[in-house]
């Protein structure tokens, strides 16, 4: 056994450093696992494994050759350089029925809730972005420069030198794993705050890592987006740079600001100036180099006046949008009207739902009430992100032909479903979108409000 373990963290290690300069021409080798052989665990020296445990037969639960089923989600790493990477898995087992939910990096949903049955196998492929601060100029192993990433970012999935997938659900099965570089793909990047960015601990979550759940394979997802940041301070961290020396023409680039924005103070501050000049600066440097912009208004806050009806959270900034928008021909999804919708539709008490909003207790880990009309649990995110869907749909973009078959159009004034106002988190919630839990939590509110 321990001639195994050797053998394939040797094979992936050496994969990893002979394909630093190959994962820039697209010629990497792919890279394939089974669990249906002795997982061995992540190292820096292996180069692959399973990740956050020191239990190797999680391998054996995984794949379902031991009976029991993993009471926590699995991980597996592997080390590669920058780029977009077609992920290929075979879910289901020999032994036992699964029920397999499959994410990416930092809580990115990748696969939703996959059912097979006994002895049924399925496999499916999605492409997953992985990153490094280290900005590249094209085909040089030299960094140039690094984004400016908070210390809060430090040591996060998001930006560190692997790729990992977690498998999870009520009982996750997976028999192979088959890693390869994709440079086909459209990636499509977000640009963001913390209303967009992969949220990487429970119970926060944003649309942009539920995006991903409702495209195919042709299309690779790439979220920049980070908590407290303001356009203009997207920009001076340098992650439009790393965008850029990613991006290639026919990309498109996402950009919903205005939460942090309106709080800047001083001269020239404001909507229509310093954050009107700053989505200029993304329209202007995305274009020069092909790449496609598409504005997103800033999502509501949840903030209800007596009438039923929600206020104005912010200010001129959706209008401001809107302007440079029209004077730039950018199109633009209304976020900002569809939540205002979708929290209308739900009701004062019942959009508390779709936000983190929890008694103290609702998980082993929460030391007090959470009542943020800012952030979004899971399951807002999840709602959230099918109206980003819908947006694309209205404005005929032609990213709407690789939305998944199973997608079902959504009207936010006709919400999913419409939990019980006085219970939270509510049954219907957690009957309509049963999130598992990852290992990852934090009682800290995000930055940004």
């Amino acid at each position: 056994m321990f001639n195994r373990y050797f053998i394939i963290s040797v094979f992936f290690s050496l994969s990893a450093v002979l394909s630093l300069n190959a994962a820039r021409n697209g010629s990497v080798q792919p890279l394939s696992y089974s669990f249906d052989r002795p997982c061995g665990l992540y190292t820096e020296q292996s180069g692959a494994g399973l990740d956050f445990t020191d239990v190797p037969a999680l391998g054996s639960m995984l794949s379902g050759r031991d009976k029991a089923v993993p009471s926590e989600p699995v991980y597996f790493s592997v080390k590669v350089p920058d780029g977009n990477y077609r992920v290929t898995v075979t879910l289901g087992s020999k032994r036992r029925a699964a029920d397999t939910w499959v994410r990416a990096e930092s809580r990115r949903l990748m696969l939703q809730s996959v059912k097979t049955k006994r002895g049924e196998l399925r496999t499916f492929s999605f492409v997953v972005n992985k990153r490094t601060p280290e900005i590249y100029q094209y085909n040089s192993v030299t960094p140039a420069s690094r984004v400016k990433i908070k210390p809060g970012e430090v040591g996060s999935l998001t930006w560190d030198d692997k790729l990992t997938l977690e498998f999870c659900g009520t009982a996750p099965a997976v028999q192979n794993i088959t890693i390869e570089p994709d440079t086909t793909a459209v990636t499509l990047f977000l640009c963001g705050n913390s209303t967009v960015v992969d949220q990487g601990r429970e119970p926060w979550a944003s649309w942009g890592q539920m995006f991903p759940r409702w495209f195919n394979d042709k299309v690779c997802v790439a979220n920049y987006g980070e908590s407290g940041l303001t356009a203009a301070s997207f920009l001076a961290q340098l992650r439009l740079d790393k965008i850029l020396s990613e991006m290639k023409p026919g990309d498109y680039v996402f950009c919903e600001f205005g939460h942090n924005d309106e709080k800047e103070k001083g001269p020239g501050r404001g909507a229509w100036y310093h954050y009107s000049v700053g989505l200029k600066t993304f329209v202007d440097r995305i274009r020069e180099k092909g790449g496609n912009v598409i504005f997103c208004t800033p999502t509501v806050r949840r903030s209800f006046k007596k009438d039923g009806t929600m206020g104005n959270t912010h200010g001129d900034f959706p209008a401001a949008m809107k302007a440079v928008a029209e004077r730039e021909k950018v199109p633009v999804i209304d976020l900002n009207a569809m939540t205002k919708t979708l929290f209308e539709a739900m009701g004062d008490r019942g959009s508390r739902n779709l936000l983190v909003h929890y008694p103290a207790g609702t998980f082993p880990w929460q030391e007090k009430a959470f009542s943020d009309n800012t952030h979004f649990n899971p399951f807002g995110a999840y709602e959230v992100s099918k109206l980003i869907v819908m947006g694309l749909k209205q404005i005929d973009s032609p990213l709407t032909q690789y939305i998944v078959p199973d997608w079902q159009d959504y009207q936010p004034s006709r919400p999913s479903v419409l939990p019980s106002a006085d219970v939270l988190p509510a049954p219907e919630v957690q009957q309509f979108f049963p999130w598992p839990e990852s290992i990852f939590n934090d009682n800290r509110k995000p930055d940004g409000n």
